[in-house]
């Protein structure tokens, strides 16, 4: 598997690559000596934290501007993984949530949605497999989130596009490994990225035990790819939860996700 080549020739293409996971896995894969494209839809942080990949590193970092909500930035980094120096490692880390309930949502905000979790995953996935299949070498992360695997933000449809994210993993994970190529979702829980503040939820009360580092959660995943699974929960405490999300009966789950004002906390990477 790619993850475990020698240092020259590995290319990694990552999505969401300026913040929070995305950031994470850049630092870690130039670190290891991994070459770079680095996908986003601000140019100005994404020349940036190009430029410095390239002065702390010394690797190849190449920028891609895209917005993978609409049809012309997928397009656009769709054609990058089929043409040009391969592409050995993609990780699908681009994602958004809405800090409102279904009923006071709308059409737009919902599609750009599905478009950004689950769209725009399925297309860069199905371009990278084609050449990764052909050599029977490569590797797609799709990041998910343990949100994915219960209703624990009633009212939102982030944990049901994460609960796609994690299933079509696992599906299409099973029919490309006999031909050399891996594909996981790594399904994180509450982690420092700034992606909450960002999008406006305020998360102030969540214990300070719950949260995860990026970095921790980059290293698991990377070791865990290494390991052959499909499935990647970083830290045991999620572990035990999402063993709890899939088997607790669901009345226990609405009473579990609501504070005390009747307020839902969402998880999510």
């Amino acid at each position: 598997m790619t993850a475990d080549r020698p240092a020259p020739d590995r290319r990694a293409l990552i999505t969401g690559a300026t913040a929070g996971i995305g950031a994470a896995f850049a630092h870690r894969l130039a670190a290891d000596g991994w070459d770079l494209v680095l996908v986003a839809r601000d140019v100005t942080r994404l020349d940036a934290t190009a430029a410095e990949l390239t002065g702390r590193y010394g690797h190849r970092v190449e920028s891609v501007p895209a917005d993978l909500s609409t049809d012309d930035g997928c397009a656009l980094v769709e054609r990058r993984l089929t043409t040009g120096d391969p592409v050995h490692l993609l990780v699908n880390n681009a994602g958004t949530s809405l800090n409102r309930p279904f009923l006071r949502s709308s059409v737009a905000d919902e599609a750009r949605l599905l478009r950004l979790n689950v769209h725009a995953v399925l297309r860069l996935t199905l371009a990278a497999l084609g050449p990764m299949t052909e050599r029977r070498d490569g590797a797609v992360i799709n990041v998910s989130s343990v949100a994915g695997f219960g209703p624990v933000m009633p009212g939102s449809t982030y944990p049901a596009s994460k609960a796609w994210v994690t299933s079509f993993t696992e599906s299409v994970g099973q029919s490309v490994r006999p031909l050399g190529v891996r594909v996981m979702a790594l399904c994180p829980g509450y982690t420092r990225t700034g992606y909450h503040e960002r999008n406006g939820i305020d998360l102030s009360g969540m214990p300070r035990w719950a949260w995860l580092r990026a970095d921790d959660v980059v290293a698991e995943a990377l070791r865990d790819l290494r390991k052959g699974k499909v499935v990647s929960v970083p830290d045991w405490k999620y572990k035990l939860a999402v063993a709890g999300l899939r088997h607790a009966p669901r009345r226990l789950l609405r009473g579990a996700t609501r504070d005390r004002r009747g307020r839902v906390d969402p998880a999510g990477e």
